[in-house]
């Protein structure tokens, strides 16, 4: 059982000090701990330079370059982790262990394989810790009334969606020497950039059933793709069109949804307000009608301190949090079956994915053109 103690601050450690650590998870975990709900106690990072000095100009008490001493020493309640992807599965294993709760960066981790084995270190008891995804544009107050309406039947049966991420990334970007690589990137753009609209659409529209996907490298000389595409079916029937890129000069992130009485659409780039989402009835809609629709309310705009509000409310509430388990998953193996058609020109349908098959364990699963060089070949690993 978690050692957190009700009405008590969550004790935080902050795993990774650099550029999302300072822009966005360290600012909300300071809001919070202002309103007296969280407590930053202590950062990581393998430079021991970077993470002394960070916790010098952030008055954080402790400083280590180990994750496993620093929960031995310091014994967090919540860990959260803005490290690259390929270290997720260790590290929040080593905090469930420890019997801290995770917020993990996006992505959640290289592989289905890595999830489960993340799911399995958790102890499943009410109130017990367990990892959850950062999966911020859920919780903007934008996406939390068009969810409602959806849900509650006010716009009608989703019919056609659109999910856009159109980047650019130049060749400094994929210079870092872990971006681009399976192994420590996990994937593309479908994962590392596209995934927030994605895991978006999903939560709107519900559960996938289908997806035909394509990948190209047009570009850059990596051995992600840079571009994809993707036919999706939901299975409530309606259609989508998924498109990721990191070679579009005009950048949007996009999302739309064509339903019996009304489209919605968001268009923003890296967040949105109330006011980048737009609700256009069809014919016959009573004015009055759409403008309760358009009655968004206070506006809270999708940040990691709106989501981190709720993951703090959930874990003082001791239920699952939405992006927790199953609720995380979903996203990375719809990304899974992206992969896996595009690499086999085959559809993938919801579930196909399992252990045993290539994709499972590695995005690329093996595919000759796409797997790193020296890589098992896709026959040998069935």
């Amino acid at each position: 059982m978690s050692r957190h103690r009700s009405n008590a601050p969550l004790r935080t450690a902050v795993v990774g000090t650099g550029g999302i650590a300072r822009s966005s998870h360290l600012p909300a975990l300071r809001t919070l701990a202002a309103e007296g709900r969280t407590e930053v106690v202590a950062a990581v990072d393998v430079d021991e330079r970077a993470v002394r000095a960070f916790a010098d100009e952030f008055g954080i008490p402790h400083a280590a370059t180990g994750l496993e001493a620093a929960l031995a020493d310091v014994r967090p309640d919540l860990v959260v982790l803005c490290t690259p992807p390929a270290v997720h599965r260790e590290q929040s294993v080593a905090a469930l262990r420890a019997g801290a709760w995770v917020w993990c960066e996006k992505p959640p981790c290289p592989s289905l394989a890595d999830y489960d084995a993340v799911q399995a270190a958790e102890r499943g008891g009410d109130g017990d810790p367990y990892a959850s995804i950062v999966f911020q544009h859920r919780f903007g107050s934008g996406a939390r009334h068009v969810r409602r309406l959806l849900a509650g039947g006010a716009f009608g049966r989703p019919l056609v969606a659109h999910c856009q991420t159109t980047w650019y990334r130049d060749t400094a970007y994929y210079a870092v020497p872990w971006r681009g690589r399976w192994a420590t990137e996990g994937g593309g753009p479908a994962m590392g950039h596209g995934i927030h609209q994605t895991d978006l659409l999903l939560d709107l529209m519900g559960p996938w059933s289908e997806v035909s996907g394509m990948a190209a490298r047009l570009v850059h000389d990596v051995e992600t793709e840079d571009v994809s595409t993707a036919q999706v079916r939901f299975a409530n029937g309606a259609l989508a069109t998924v498109v990721n890129s990191v070679l579009s000069p005009d950048e949007v992130s996009r999302i739309r949804i064509d339903c019996e009485r009304a489209t919605i659409e968001v268009t923003h780039l890296y967040g949105y307000r109330n006011a980048d989402w737009r609700i256009t009835p069809a014919p016959g809609v009573p004015e009055e009608t759409a403008a309760r629709w358009r009655d968004f309310g206070p506006d809270e705009p999708s940040s990691h301190l709106a989501q981190l509000r709720a993951l703090v409310a959930d874990i003082e509430a001791g239920r699952r949090h939405p992006t927790s388990g199953e609720g995380g998953r979903r996203t990375l193996e719809f990304i899974t079956a992206l992969y896996k058609s595009a690499f086999t020109g085959t559809a993938v349908r919801a579930g196909d994915v399992a252990p045993g098959d290539p994709y499972y364990t590695e995005l690329h699963g093996g595919a000759p053109g796409w797997a790193p060089a020296g890589s098992p070949k896709e026959e040998d690993r069935a």
